[in-house]
């Protein structure tokens, strides 16, 4: 029997732990979409009215605070987390699941730190369970078709990749909390990070950033906006700019000598993705109708555990992006390129790896503030 499922398993048992609004919005709704080998077993939170309601709404029959989720761990009747807590937390509900061999699927990033990272990785290998990051786009057929188009000859030798990504975060919210792993580099950053490693299958060698901020009050503790610049092995560039302070943005553009790819919107969930691409005078666009892009993590999730095959993407790809971050954050204090000291990784993700499910209706939320207007 394999640890962290039950004898005679098929599906496997979820606890998502945090009830904030990704949770709320896409994670819960998903399961209905994952019910071939998935199951919403458990909920965690120190929140009595999300705990009944949403217990109540997605028939969950288990529910624990955060000081008693010890208890629920050792009690054999989940499998797995999905832990969707701050950033900050990240690190130590991994270890805390890890302890119980429980397998463990993390939103991005991963955490804070490379160190907190490799904790993370060391703790789940040695309680011999798996671990994943949640990059949902690693399943989403625009981004695996346009990393696709990017890595063949279509777009001739690919020279540069530019992105944006920004909206407008709402104040109090705790994306603007820098104890809580707050700033729009963290969270949305990594979203242009991880496309332009997948788009030129490869590691950055260099990074430079800077941060920029206005007088608006928001952004007393975390950059307003962050622009940054990747070099990569052949002359390649990637450059992009993250911001919580201005208009909804979310697209990437990939060019190279004999045409260019745009995709636009690159990074959402809420909406179905699309991409245009140019070669000489010809154009093709393509629109994907919108999708759940959350019940494909838990589908590849849960069958990589009970066929005991290491995921993709999987911790490492995560302890990756945030080992960029810190440099790009060492940047901002020097004003210089730093060295990433990455080796070149293989692995990557393919359209073999898409799952598509139909989008799901966006759910009333239970005492969550909207994140950005």
């Amino acid at each position: 029997m394999k640890k962290g499922t039950h004898r005679g398993a098929r599906k496997v048992r979820y606890a998502v732990v945090g009830l904030g609004h990704i949770a709320q919005v896409a994670a819960l709704p998903a399961f209905s979409h994952a019910r071939r080998n998935s199951v919403l077993a458990a909920l965690v939170s120190d929140d009595e009215r999300k705990m009944r309601a949403l217990g109540r709404r997605y028939r969950a029959p288990l529910r624990s605070t955060y000081e008693d989720a010890d208890q629920l761990f050792a009690s054999g009747e989940i499998d797995a987390v999905y832990i969707a807590l701050p950033n900050s937390m990240h690190a130590q509900w991994t270890l805390r699941a890890a302890r119980h061999g429980l397998h463990v699927l993390c939103e991005k990033p991963l955490a804070l730190t490379t160190k907190e990272c490799a904790k993370m990785i060391q703790a789940c290998r040695s309680a011999g369970v798996k671990l994943m990051t949640a990059y949902r786009l690693h399943f989403e057929r625009a981004s695996l078709q346009a990393a696709k188009i990017a890595r063949g000859r279509r777009l001739g030798d690919v020279k540069f990749f530019a992105s944006t990504f920004s909206m407008q975060v709402n104040r109090g919210n705790i994306r603007l909390d820098f104890e809580l792993g707050g700033g729009p580099l963290y969270d949305i950053g990594i979203y242009c990070i991880n496309a332009v490693r997948s788009v030129f299958a490869a590691e950055p060698t260099q990074v430079w950033a800077s941060a920029t901020n206005s007088a608006d009050p928001r952004f007393r503790e975390v950059p307003e906006t962050v622009s940054a610049v990747l070099k990569f092995p052949g002359s390649r560039v990637g450059t992009f700019t993250c911001s919580f302070g201005a208009a909804d943005t979310s697209a990437y553009e990939v060019v190279g000598t004999r045409g260019s790819l745009r995709v636009d919107p690159a990074y959402e969930y809420a909406e179905g993705l699309g991409f245009e691409l140019k070669i000489g005078e010809r154009r093709q666009r393509r629109k994907f109708a919108k999708s759940d892009q959350f019940a494909p993590e838990f589908l590849y999730f849960s069958d990589c555990i009970l066929r005991d095959v290491e995921p993709e993407p999987s911790g490492e790809e995560g302890l990756i992006d945030v080992r960029i971050i810190e440099a790009m954050r060492e940047s901002m204090q020097s004003g210089r390129y730093v060295e990433t000291g990455l080796r070149q990784r293989e692995r990557r993700p393919t359209l073999r790896q898409e799952i598509r499910r139909p989008g799901v209706r966006k759910p009333s939320t239970v005492n969550v503030q909207q994140p950005h207007s």
